[in-house]
């Protein structure tokens, strides 16, 4: 059985954890991670891993960039997987989650859903062949209350698209302050913040005459709490590398 750390467990996120934990009979969450420790679980909760003292397999995150220091330093001690799906990361800090995947195995990606990184490898391939003679621009659309911009995702498939080209495209935020015609090697990228939005991606292909959208609607997100859970699963047994959801799906 799969002995799970539930980093973020008092978030919404890290109780569908809880809930999809219940639910399979191959995983046990041993343990709560979270600066709010009034939620109540069915598992012991801790502010801080070092007060965990049992055994444990795999760490999955749903928390905040700030945990990420504890998180890295405790895996590292114990070369303990870590999956983490948080997003909205600094450069300092991935080249950190980079250097620490030498010594451990670490599970990133900016989304957590099977179908967004099938729509990476989608976009990919359109890029290969429309890239040189269409403009292309990604829309993501969230909830209210998310807080970067634009989101992981978004940034995940400029990454997925700049891959399938020749060249190295600029990437454009919005448009208010850029007053000129859009130029060849742009890659446009807008967020859109309202409502109860899950998250909703489209990446358009835009050409002479013609149109391509590839587009990614995410009803619940229960669909990222289930790709973290398959990711652990596959985690286990890891001693380092940094790993993603195209190694899962392979």
């Amino acid at each position: 059985m799969l002995k799970i750390i539930n980093s973020g467990y008092s978030g919404y996120m890290g109780r569908v954890i809880t809930d999809i934990a219940e639910a399979d009979r191959d995983v046990k969450i041993v343990a709560g991670l979270d600066l709010n420790t009034d939620v109540r679980a069915d598992y012991p909760v801790f502010k801080n891993l070092r007060e965990f003292h049992d055994a444990a397999d795999v760490v999955i995150d749903f928390s905040h960039p700030s945990a990420l220091d504890g998180l890295l330093a405790y895996c590292i001690t114990k070369v303990m997987p870590l999956v983490l799906c948080t997003t909205g990361y600094t450069a300092q800090q991935l080249e950190a989650i980079e250097i620490a995947s030498k010594k451990m195995p670490i599970f990133r990606s900016g989304n957590m859903s099977v179908g967004i990184n099938l729509l990476s490898e989608l976009i990919k391939r359109a890029a290969q062949t429309l890239g040189d003679d269409f403009d292309i621009e990604i829309v993501e659309k969230h909830h209210r209350r998310k807080v970067d911009a634009p989101s992981g995702t978004a940034l995940m498939l400029s990454d997925a698209v700049a891959s399938g080209l020749a060249y190295e495209p600029e990437l454009v935020y919005e448009r208010e302050s850029v007053r000129k015609a859009r130029s060849a090697g742009e890659i446009g990228i807008s967020a859109v913040r309202g409502g109860t939005i899950v998250g909703i991606h489209e990446v358009i292909f835009a050409g002479q005459d013609e149109v391509i959208e590839l587009r990614h609607t995410a009803a619940s997100r229960d669909i990222f709490a289930l790709g973290a859970m398959r990711a652990a699963k596959f985690m286990a047994g890891k001693t380092s590398g940094l790993y993603n959801m195209k190694d899962v799906l392979c």
